[in-house]
């Protein structure tokens, strides 16, 4: 429905990158750097000089961007303007305004294309600046079509805010490959980057879930939507001045070989079982959690039904949703990341169909006779809802990444983040055909209590699935030997020849010795060529 990444899945790619790193094993930051997070707190402005001179400041300006302004600030007015755009411009029914904001998310299932495009077709020689270029144009032209045209039909609305979304996903992978590229020229700066992105992802999605509901009652929803513009527009900004490596005469003839052999392997690695019944029980576990939210949407805006929510209130609920995702994850981090998949799963799971009951208390207005005010009882049930989800999150995202295959850990992620994107669209096309068949409308919530206990029980359907997850903790290997074997030449190989994946790089702290075994086998991937890898040696 707006320009940003489903909102259930982790806004911020410093979470993913940081958990990858740790689920592989990677040694930390050296205290010769800023150490961290930790110098971040110690040292906040010392720390971010640090990373200017260090990095670039380029670089710095482009996560400032695209993780804090356009994801993190756009994202949250975003996710409040395009739920009032629904509602009073185009005034389409709550099951309508589901399916329209689950197909706004197709973009981010296509990730992996993006990524690809980036590390292996560069645009007049450059890899990375004409697609942050290209997303902000999007941007832009979509969000001034969507504000400035007062009757506009429905579906050329989805078209302009699914650009919107498109423009977002591919600046959000583009500055994901920049990431890589850094981590891999300074390893020992590689947590800080991390760092930079969560924080910045993260203070401006409380910005603007903070301020979204008073632009839509200031300015209304179009205008607010039309304010995206300028976070597109520092993208184009972002992607003009980035630090980029020219690449003249580049061979796009060996572009289709890597995409091939990219996809191949990919493939192989679905195939084996201990990948593809945990992508399948992700899938499953989030497609069976029917999202419903724009009928409590609706609901909460209602003068009569509802308990009619000012556009004020309505972005603070989302801010305190915010709140509550940070919360989860810290609880995550401290207590619960060394327990096994299944147990964490399973226990988070059932917490998420209890937590669900919080909702069916406020539409049954049964918080009144317990004397808690309704718009106490909306805080804590968006508070504690998202601190589940995001702890219910965590194990998967962990799992993700002990999915991944040396050589081509970035693009496998990000096809693991497509397809649990697909089971938030399922959820989200589900949740909009029971609204519909309910007759839940725009004035009528009478069997909004039904939706809200067919979603809870549906929510328990996950835990007959959980045998697919593995029994180990995050400190276990779960891919085969065989498999990490398959992927062993090509991993020291691409590490050699300075290989850029387009979400995190993974290095093998053993890859000299185990290239010096590659080279005697005849079906080594040569990986790039030597005059990439000379100018990015250059660029280190």
């Amino acid at each position: 429905m707006s320009p940003q990444p489903p909102h259930d899945f982790p806004e911020d790619k410093g979470e993913a990158n940081v958990l990858i790193e740790e689920a592989r094993g990677s040694p930390p930051a050296k205290e010769a750097g800023a150490g961290g997070a930790v110098g971040w707190v110690l040292s906040p402005v010392a720390w971010f000089r640090m990373l200017v001179r260090e990095l670039h400041w380029s670089f710095v300006l482009g996560v400032v961007a695209t993780y804090g302004i356009s994801q993190g600030l756009g994202g949250g007015i975003s996710r409040v303007a395009s739920d009032y755009y629904w509602k009073d411009v185009q005034k389409v029914q709550p099951s309508a305004a589901q399916v329209y904001h689950g197909v706004t998310s197709i973009p981010w299932l296509v990730k992996p294309v993006w990524g690809l495009l980036t590390d292996v077709l560069p645009v007049a020689g450059y890899r990375r600046r004409p697609y942050f270029v290209l997303a902000g144009i999007m941007g832009v032209i979509a969000m001034l079509i969507v504000s400035l045209h007062s009757k506009l039909h429905v579906m050329f609305a989805l078209l302009a805010l699914m650009s919107g979304s498109a423009s977002v996903a591919i600046a959000d992978v583009t500055i994901d490959a920049c990431v890589a590229e850094n981590s891999l020229i300074h390893p020992h700066l590689a947590a800080d980057m991390m760092s930079l992105n969560g924080f910045c992802s993260s203070v401006g999605g409380l910005i603007g879930f903070s301020i979204s509901g008073f632009l839509v009652h200031a300015i209304g929803s179009q205008g607010t939507l039309g304010i995206l513009t300028i976070p597109s527009a520092l993208v184009i900004l972002a992607g003009i001045l980035l630090k980029d490596v020219h690449i003249p005469n580049f061979p796009y003839g060996q572009a289709h070989k890597k995409f091939v052999e990219a996809s191949g392997k990919m493939l192989r690695t679905l195939k084996c079982p201990e990948v593809w019944r945990p992508c399948f029980y992700m899938y499953m576990s989030l497609a069976l959690s029917v999202d419903i939210q724009e009928g409590m949407f609706y609901w909460y805006t209602d003068p009569s039904a509802g308990p009619s929510f000012s556009e004020g209130f309505i972005g603070f609920i989302f801010a305190i949703g915010s709140v509550g995702s940070l919360v989860g994850v810290i609880l995550y981090q401290n207590i619960l990341r060394d327990h096994s998949f299944r147990s964490v799963l399973c226990s988070s799971q059932l917490l998420l169909s209890l937590s669900g009951m919080l909702d069916l208390i406020l539409v049954l207005r049964l918080n009144l006779k317990l004397g808690i005010p309704d718009y106490y009882f909306a805080v804590i049930d968006e508070g504690v809802a998202k601190m589940i989800n995001r702890i219910k999150w965590m194990p998967l995202l962990v799992l993700s990444s002990k999915l991944c295959p040396p050589g081509i850990e970035g693009t496998f992620f990000a096809l693991l983040m497509s397809i649990d994107n697909i089971g938030v669209l399922t959820a989200s096309w589900i949740g909009g055909l029971l609204l519909h068949l309910l007759r839940i409308t725009r004035t009528e919530f009478k069997n909004l209590w039904a939706a809200i206990l067919i979603r809870n029980v549906m929510r328990l359907l996950p835990l007959a699935l959980l045998f697919l997850v593995p029994r180990s903790d995050p400190n276990s290997n779960i891919l085969p030997a065989d498999l990490l074997a398959e992927y062993d030449c090509a991993e020291a190989r691409r590490i050699e020849n300075v290989e850029l994946t387009s979400l995190t790089v993974d290095k093998n702290p053993s890859a000299d010795a185990s290239l010096q075994e590659c080279k005697t086998q005849e079906h080594l991937d040569i990986g790039q060529d030597d005059d990439e890898a000379s100018l990015l040696a250059n660029r280190s």
